[in-house]
């Protein structure tokens, strides 16, 4: 190239630096142009071209030796053109990184000192740039502005460590040096701009108000999920002080109304979430965390209420904002995490919650209607066929449709529950045929215990109690009989291997197996009784102990049925058996039942248990007082 020539002259570099600032400057100018014209065709047409004449004058300045006075110009050039593609891309490539690379080493091109160094990585070649920076101050603003951009590529990526590092060494790397990483950004003071520096589409200065903000954001999301609530409250403050645009303030009030909810003060969480409601477009999150804060509090028409208004939120379509051509606090900021209190989830699960909510709370008839509109939007469209696990945080398919019939079941409507475990039948019935084999890895222990075929058995325990409500005790006998040879086929998972296969999280299959047996047992067991054949119920019932002895229901219906049969002995001993159970400490659990199996376990449930077992005992000793 023929630079060299004709730049040996100072007029004739100071000439070609003015020209080459003024095309840079005028490129700013013309993004930001863009950036006011909203989402249109000229919008995007002058954003190619700003970034097609940065990366021609950037390749122009390569084409240069490296040069202290160039330097200032070209750095800057290559600090919009990453702003510039960062902004489009909406998040850091591999491409930036190797711009920021590229633009150390022409700083230590200018020391002669590029040789060994390019080997010892992107930290080592920092801290050689910034010793160097020291012997040249003209370079400093403008390393300071690429710092920023390095600082926000590390804690897109959560180098941490090295972002500690970079920044320790900005402050002046004194001993002692803090490893806070929020009060290192805090005491960052990046130098000021000349008044006839290049212009720049974001300076170092801005780049530290968004680092300062996404990082107190991250770290107070971190903390609140962690647990630690007063750190979790400071870090959130401190971000809905800096920075802060108005999507991501929604969140932050949020994330403060959770906080403040764990920490026992609802009516100030209240005040941020009604903060968060009033400030943007995005209503999922707060609406989310307000039906939370209603549970706590124990107002169950608010909880339902805001649960109906977050499924027409997520059910609507919001037009997104037009992007800021450049680095904003949202792209440096992690996608929600499903653990994270800001995750609203799909408009499908958002309908699950207030349907399970509704069943729950004894509102059968809602939770029915919620079911049925959940699995039409589900099987809108949908494959057909059925995916097994594993599946997502949540209820699996076949567990959305047992709710769903036992809803129905519970608001009176038998046959309608009928359709949707025929139709759930349908969906598992390719699996049917594999069932034996599952099982049999099982009890060989080659396999976890599989939660496939307890759909199928619970569908057949389901149609049972259906059938019990449509007075048809045949078919009731039928289905139960039908749901424990299915049942039968496992084995109860040995407790010293330890494995268990979960479908929703808590729930182990081991014990919702029992739990099932016990439960179909019992069920058929009360319709031998309603029809009159006792010793066929008292089989039922001895099995439904044996499964799951401690199921005080198995021990109160076997009393029962023993006590009409008038076997006076053993009636005496399983009454004291469940007297003995009553006076034991209640062990807390780790696990859960799934939600269909806890209410089917509800309607075989006796509420007068005490006071019939109060009567059972008197009765039981009256002959041996005589």
């Amino acid at each position: 190239m023929a630079h060299p020539s004709f730049l040996g002259s100072p007029a004739a570099r100071a000439s070609c630096l003015d020209l080459w600032k003024e095309k840079n400057d005028r490129l700013v100018r013309q993004a930001k142009v863009a950036q006011d014209s909203g989402l249109s065709p000229r919008r995007q047409q002058l954003v190619q071209d700003t970034l097609e004449g940065l990366r021609e004058l950037l390749h122009t300045l390569h084409g240069l030796p490296a040069a202290v006075p160039v330097l200032p110009l070209e750095l800057t050039v290559t600090c919009n053109f990453i702003i510039l593609k960062v902004s489009l891309a909406q998040g850091f490539t591999e491409d930036q990184a190797q711009d920021i690379q590229r633009g150390l080493e022409r700083v230590l091109e200018t020391q002669e000192q590029l040789g060994p160094r390019l080997e010892q990585g992107i930290r080592k070649l920092w801290e050689s740039v910034l010793h160097a920076s020291s012997l040249l101050l003209e370079l400093l603003p403008v390393l300071h502005h690429l710092a920023g951009l390095q600082a926000a590529l590390w804690l897109s990526t959560d180098c941490l460590e090295d972002l500690t590092l970079l920044l320790q060494t900005l402050n002046g790397n004194q001993n002692g040096t803090s490893k806070d990483l929020l009060l290192l950004l805090k005491t960052w003071n990046p130098p000021a701009l000349e008044s006839d520096a290049p212009l720049t589409l974001q300076d170092a200065r801005g780049l530290r108000d968004v680092l300062l903000t996404a990082f107190a954001y991250r770290q107070g999301l971190q903390e609140l999920i962690s647990g630690s609530l007063p750190r979790a409250l400071s870090s959130l403050h401190e971000a809905a002080s800096g920075l802060c645009p108005r999507p991501l303030l929604v969140q932050v009030y949020t994330a403060l109304g959770s906080c403040l909810r764990k920490m026992g003060n609802p009516q100030r969480a209240l005040l941020y979430l009604i903060a968060a409601l009033k400030g943007g477009s995005s209503y999922g999150p707060p609406l989310l965390e307000a039906s939370r804060l209603y549970r706590q509090l124990g107002d169950t028409a608010a909880e339902l209420e805001s649960l109906e208004l977050l499924v027409k939120a997520l059910s609507a379509t919001h037009t997104s904002e037009v992007p800021q051509l450049i680095i904003e606090v949202e792209l440096l900021l992690p996608q929600p995490d499903p653990a994270s209190p800001l995750y609203c989830g799909t408009q499908s699960q958002a309908k699950h919650l207030l349907a399970s909510r509704c069943l729950q709370m004894g509102r059968a008839e809602d939770a029915a209607e919620h079911y049925l509109d959940l699995l039409a939007l589900l099987l809108d469209g949908s494959d057909p066929r059925f995916c097994p696990p594993p599946c997502p945080p949540g209820p699996c398919m076949p567990e959305v449709f047992l709710e769903a019939a036992a809803a129905l079941i519970q608001a009176g409507r038998a046959q309608d529950a009928l359709t949707v475990c025929e139709e759930l039948l349908t969906r598992t019935s390719s699996l049917l045929p594999k069932i034996s084999q599952l099982w049999g890895d099982a009890r060989k222990g080659t396999k976890k215990l599989p939660s496939c075929p307890l759909w199928v058995s619970a569908v057949y325990l389901l149609q049972g109690w259906a059938w019990v409500q449509l007075r048809t005790p045949k078919e009731a006998i039928s289905k139960f009989s039908r749901c424990l040879e299915l049942l039968f086929w496992a084995i109860p998972e040995d407790k010293e291997q330890g494995t268990a296969s979960k479908c929703e999280q808590g729930c182990r299959s081991d014990v919702a197996l029992q739990q099932l047996r016990a439960a179909a047992l019992i069920s058929r067991g009360l319709e031998w009784a309603a029809s009159g054949q006792d010793t066929k119920a008292l089989q039922d019932f001895l099995l439904s102990v044996q499964m799951c002895p401690g199921n005080r229901d198995a021990s109160f219906h076997l009393l029962q049925t023993l006590r009409r049969l008038d076997r006076r002995d053993e009636a005496t001993a399983v009454c004291w058996r469940l007297q003995a159970q009553t006076q034991l400490p209640q062990e807390e659990t780790t696990w859960s039942l799934p939600l269909y199996l806890e209410i089917y376990l509800s309607w075989i449930h006796s509420p007068d248990c005490e006071t019939l077992l109060e009567e059972f005992q008197t009765s039981l000793l009256e002959p041996h007082d005589l």
